[in-house]
């Protein structure tokens, strides 16, 4: 008997693979006051997470798996909320509520084309506009 949660051990690991890389090759940084952009080919930006995130939400959308799509776009939008909403002094949403605000209405709107599809696949090019239009809204954040 497979249980509910086997599907979900993947996902979550991977997103614990992402928050722990991002935050390790952030440390140096945050010890020199210095912004890394990018070390050995990871997203080191303040909204690299995100970005990484969104991306397995997308590839995984563009292989045809909307649960998997689904499952790491809820990920995603927990992750958000609990750390850029909820987190602190540090968190967007009250260092600059503005750009929270933009960056969270883009967000949503990639992610409900994916959690809102009710088993029939969205329209790709919609689909790839949102998730296009969410990772620019990110690069304001970096």
């Amino acid at each position: 008997m497979t249980f509910p949660t086997y599907r979900t051990i993947r996902p979550l690991l991977a997103l614990l693979l992402v928050l722990l890389t991002a935050g390790a090759a952030n440390a140096p940084a945050w010890g020199q006051g210095k912004k890394v952009a990018q070390q050995n080919g990871v997203d080191n930006s303040k909204m690299g997470a995100y970005r990484a995130l969104a991306q397995h939400v997308y590839a995984d959308f563009q292989k045809g798996d909307l649960a998997a799509a689904a499952l790491m776009a809820k990920v995603l939008e927990r992750v958000w909320d609990k750390a850029e909403d909820y987190g602190g002094d540090t968190a967007l949403s009250k260092t600059n509520h503005g750009l929270f605000e933009q960056i969270d209405k883009a967000m949503d709107d990639f992610i409900s084309l994916i959690t809102d599809a009710k088993g029939k696949p969205p329209d790709p090019p919609k689909v790839k506009a949102a998730f296009s239009a969410y990772l620019e809204k990110l690069k304001l954040a970096d």
